[in-house]
């Protein structure tokens, strides 16, 4: 099977009292690469200190840097982040930063078409020009493709999010995403079900995620759909949950697992996350069951 490259932001989340490396494409491909050994990440930061300081991290963990541009002009993107009283974050995200610019250069297109087996992508890093360019572009290959939506504050678009939703094989978003698409986009009376197979069929989707928060996630396809729910005392943050799940989803997704188990698992590894602080474990011991279960095809 080919690796699985994701593209898009790489940035601090800087909290009151210390910073952790975050960006959604970033978390997602941390725990592939955790999971199976290897995948492919493309982002760009910027030639200052923060730069520098997270390709350090990423060599210091052997992940490759070699699709992670150095931008000269902008510097390297930042989230400023609150916990609520449910350890719900909001974040506040500067603009124009470095991830901003990733630039369609011939290595990534080469990466694509000989490297890429799926390509996953949100909607933040669309925000500008340049970079909507270059993954929308790189969208259109000959690849599956995941889109995890994860909007953010004001940086999306009706256009940015339907040409997304047409290049998805496979879509993930909540259930506040799946208001704001359905009022850009289909226009119909607000029912999730409905939506949500109305979605699978306008956008000849294989798979489409709606996560609940607590209530759980359910999978459509567009013959069956599955609905599993954790109850968790034990939430540290929900920080990079989602980014947790989109891992598994998309791995059971490649392997052909069904609804039922790749719901299950996903949702399992997304609990494990919201007990740590942060979207990365320090920990490597929360990947050993899940990588059992991605060698074991029939797990």
């Amino acid at each position: 099977m080919k690796n699985i490259t994701s593209i898009g932001e790489i940035l601090f989340d800087v909290y009151p009292e210390d910073k952790r490396l975050g960006g959604a494409p970033f978390n997602f491909i941390y725990h592939i690469i955790k999971l199976t050994g290897k995948a492919n990440f493309v982002s760009r930061v910027g030639n200052d200190e923060s730069g520098n300081e997270i390709l350090q991290i990423l060599k210091d963990k052997k992940i490759s840097t070699d699709f992670i541009q150095i931008d000269q002009e902008h510097r390297t993107g930042i989230a400023r982040t609150t916990l609520n009283e449910k350890k719900i974050p909001t974040f506040v995200i500067e603009e124009n930063c470095a991830y901003d610019f990733i630039e369609l250069i011939d290595s990534l297109e080469k990466l694509i078409s000989e490297d890429t087996g799926c390509l996953y992508f949100g909607t933040l890093a669309q925000r500008n020009e340049i970079s909507r360019e270059t993954i929308q572009k790189l969208a259109e290959s000959n690849v599956k493709c995941i889109c995890d939506l994860n909007i953010r504050q004001k940086f999306y678009s009706q256009e940015i999010i339907e040409k997304s939703l047409n290049a998805a094989d496979v879509l993930k978003l909540n259930e506040d995403e799946l208001a704001l698409v359905n009022d850009l986009i289909l226009k119909t009376e607000y029912n999730s079900t409905k939506i949500a197979k109305k979605l699978v069929e306008v956008f000849n989707l294989e798979l489409l995620c709606v996560t609940k928060g607590g209530a759980g996630a359910v999978l459509y396809t567009g013959v069956e759909e599955n609905l599993y729910k954790i109850n968790n005392e034990e939430v540290v943050d929900t920080i990079g949950a989602g980014d947790a799940y989109a891992s598994l989803l998309c791995l059971g997704y490649l392997k052909n697992w069904n609804i039922a188990k790749i719901n299950k698992l996903a949702s399992e590894f997304a609990n494990e996350i919201v007990k740590v602080e942060g979207a990365l474990p320090d920990n490597d011991k929360v990947y050993e069951r899940f990588k059992e279960a991605i060698l074991n095809e029939d797990g």
